[in-house]
Order: structure tokens, then C-alpha cells, then sequence
């Protein structure tokens, strides 16, 4: 396979660059701002451990989890219209809200998952809906998942994305 001088690799690169599109965003850029989204946050109330039994299967730690959502905006209020709990298998478990809440600017609001709840399991979920009025910083939406028994604690972050936009 024939090289490229350096001239012509570094006129090459210059042209691959200059022909990117303009709206890449880069990863040290800030999320762009929204009016609304659906938010999709997994949630653990069980994750197996160690080794397989006799008849294959993992042994299982329960946990709790608390799903957190904070409003990044210094400025504006946003309102949570809908936060719901699944199950493993897709099914809703629970609506946290019977009424939209307001969020305050730079505010946070918390939901909790008992450890004693066993429908959730490995794959439970919370699905957040949001709006604003008008565009403002996205909220972090992520949950922490606790198991805690005696001298042992265990805890880990799991972060939500985006899985619609509102216009």
C-alpha cells in the first residue's frame, strides 16, 4: 500500500476538516438546552453475585435505590410531569406523581426504592418526563443504588439519557 508524504497527509487532513459539518458538537462543549424530555434512568433493585448455584443460577443482593433529578438551570424552574418505575420486564410498577412538580432553579427532588421491593430486579428503570417554558440547562437525572448490611456497604451512580425530546 503506498504512504502519503507528509505534505499531502497533512493537505488531506486539512480537507477532511475543513469538509466536517459545523453542528459536531465536541465533548467538552455544554449539553444543548431543552424545553422538555424523556428521560430514561436505570435502576437496580437486585444484582446477582458470585458464583453460579446447582441449578445455575447467581445469588442475588437486594438493594435500595433513590432516584435523584436536579435542575442545572441557575435561572429557570422546570416541572417533572411524569416519573415512573418498571419492572425487569417493562411493566410499570408505580407513578411517583399524582400532580406535575415544579423543580426550582438549581433544585433537587429525590424518589426512593425500598430494599425489601423485589419486583424491580436486575433491569428496573425509572422513566422521567420534564418540560420549562423556555430553554434551559438539561437536568441530571441518575439514581443510587445502596446495599448495606452490618459493617458492609456497597453503592454505585447510574446516570439517565435522553430517549425523547419535546418540542
Amino acid at each position: 500500500m503506498p504512504t502519503l508524504k507528509p505534505v499531502r497527509a497533512f493537505a488531506l487532513l486539512l480537507v477532511l476538516a475543513c469538509a466536517a459539518p459545523a453542528n459536531l458538537v465536541r465533548a467538552d462543549d455544554p449539553p444543548p438546552l431543552s424545553t422538555g424530555q424523556t428521560l430514561y434512568v436505570p435502576a437496580y433493585s437486585s444484582v446477582w453475585h458470585g458464583n453460579l448455584n446447582e441449578r445455575g443460577k447467581p445469588a442475588e443482593i437486594q438493594l435500595s435505590a433513590m432516584l435523584s433529578v436536579r435542575n442545572t438551570d441557575p435561572k429557570y424552574r422546570l416541572t417533572l410531569s411524569s416519573v415512573k418505575y418498571y419492572d425487569t420486564a417493562g411493566k410499570m410498577l408505580r407513578e411517583y406523581l399524582q400532580e406535575p412538580r415544579l423543580l426550582a432553579p438549581m433544585g433537587t427532588v429525590a424518589y426512593f426504592v425500598e430494599h425489601q421491593e423485589r419486583e424491580g430486579g436486575t433491569g428496573a428503570n425509572f422513566v422521567v418526563t420534564w418540560r420549562a417554558e423556555r430553554p434551559i440547562n438539561q437536568p441530571i437525572a441518575e439514581t443510587v443504588q445502596v446495599y448495606h448490611w452490618g459493617t458492609q456497604a456497597k453503592a454505585f451512580i447510574s446516570r439517565g439519557q435522553a430517549i425523547h425530546t419535546h418540542e
